[in-house]
């Protein structure tokens, strides 16, 4: 019975009628308390998103017409951070990535900082929450720890009652990662979704000019913006390590698929089991953060999503059991994007041969084959394959796009692949 009600759940949870109706409530809340609008921003000494976040509120926070209210924490959550070394290699290359795409400064020690020098900057960054200049001071802060030079400390102790307190409230709000900015109900996680917040601060009229427009949207736009190709490009493939359950590896499948068909260049499709099926919890606050940032990050790309059908354990299984028949018939992209179309956009119950026959039809399978193949076990070492190479590269979740030696983690990250596309062009 859940299984049946969970995407029609799912849907209304996700429509605009309730995330308006959300925000009208918050709105609400705001003007009975008198309250102005503010900002709740988590900022991080040792999060390479947290130095990149700083150095851009100031010219943000003048755009409109918003206070904000500075949080620092120190400790990151465990049960969220499944691999914080591979995190945190990752987050200082992809960093320095968007620090080029903003014009930004960049990290240039790329190890950890030590223990000793967070400790220091963080508890710079608490004093500094009790003046007017925060942002000034955390970046300054930020910019000696990330490039090595001597911190000095405003005091021996670290305030721990006011970093638990920090860190209490991130927590409480129902997020777990820093540089993310919390206003009206909602998070916006580093550069990468402010361009949420500035269409929704736009829509409520607080931008300081009326034509003001949203900064924040390089890495998605343009996108299949360079000459189209006339005939086969001589690059190398563009791979994308996929789940069929992750919402991301939706978006991304699609978006993968649209650049490689403008460029015409391959694409390689590897498939991975899901991190739960690997294991590898994922607590519920996460879940649901992921959900309704897919939503938004969908409806911004244009993308159904929201009906869904959580294909975790047999619909996974029976979905990588007719990989092969897909290949075989040169049919594998079609049939993946179906299925994640169906999972993620029409409630379509995998798990069910009534669901999977309507994947396997509409993109011209056979379905009395296809019933046919679904104990098959082959599939495993094939998958299994993909996530050791996976995890070879430095990864552990979906997707991971590779063009050549070129590696991102991300569908918000397909605009720096099709800039590594036009370079090789």
């Amino acid at each position: 019975m859940k299984k049946m009600i969970m995407p029609y759940f799912a849907r209304l949870y996700s429509s605009s009628f309730v995330k308006v109706s959300k925000r009208k409530y918050w709105e609400l809340k705001r003007k009975l308390a008198k309250r102005p609008h503010q900002l709740e921003i988590f900022i991080r000494a040792d999060d390479p998103y947290s130095y990149l976040l700083v150095q851009v509120l100031k010219e943000f926070l003048v755009r409109f017409r918003v206070e904000a209210s500075f949080k620092t924490v120190l400790n990151l959550q465990e049960d969220m951070y499944l691999e914080p070394e591979k995190w945190f290699a990752n987050a200082v290359v992809d960093a320095n990535r968007l620090a080029v795409l903003y014009g930004l400064d960049f990290i240039v020690n790329k190890s950890p900082p030590s223990h000793e020098a967070v400790k220091e900057a963080a508890i710079n960054l608490l004093d500094a929450e009790k003046g007017e200049h925060y942002v000034e001071c955390a970046e300054e802060i930020l910019y000696e720890l990330w490039h090595q030079k001597a911190i000095s400390a405003t005091s021996k102790l670290l305030p721990q009652r006011q970093l638990e307190q920090n860190q209490s409230r991130l927590k409480l709000l129902g997020h777990y990662l820093s540089a993310s900015i919390f206003y009206g109900g909602e998070w916006y996680w580093g550069l990468d979704r402010l361009d949420h917040l500035e269409k929704r601060l736009m829509h409520l009229g607080l931008a300081h000019k009326a034509n003001d427009a949203v900064y924040f949207n390089r890495t998605y736009f343009p996108f299949c913006y360079g000459k189209p190709a006339n005939e086969p490009l001589e690059l190398k493939p563009l791979e994308i390590f996929w789940s069929a359950r992750s919402p991301y590896s939706y978006l991304g499948l699609l978006r993968a698929h649209q650049l490689a068909s403008y460029y015409r260049i391959p694409l390689i499709i590897k498939p991975v089991l899901p991190m739960m099926m690997r294991n590898m919890n994922v607590p519920e606050t996460k879940k649901m953060a992921i959900f309704l940032d897919t939503k938004r990050e969908a409806e911004k790309l244009d993308i159904d999503y929201g009906f869904v059908a959580d294909p975790l354990g047999p619909a996974v299984e029976r979905c990588y059991a007719l990989l092969d028949y897909a290949r075989e018939n040169n049919k594998l992209v079609e049939y993946l994007i179906s299925f994640a179309k169906g999972v993620n956009a029409e409630g379509v119950r995998a798990d069910t041969d009534v669901g999977l026959k309507i994947i396997i039809e509409r993109c011209g399978l056979d379905w009395s084959i296809a019933k046919t193949l679904l104990a098959k076990q082959g599939w495993r070492e094939e998958v299994q394959s993909n996530v050791e190479e996976m995890l070879a590269l430095g990864y552990w979740g979906v997707p991971v796009f590779k063009l050549g030696d070129f590696v991102v983690w991300g569908q918000d990250r397909l605009g720096l692949i099709e800039r590594e596309i036009i370079k090789g062009v």
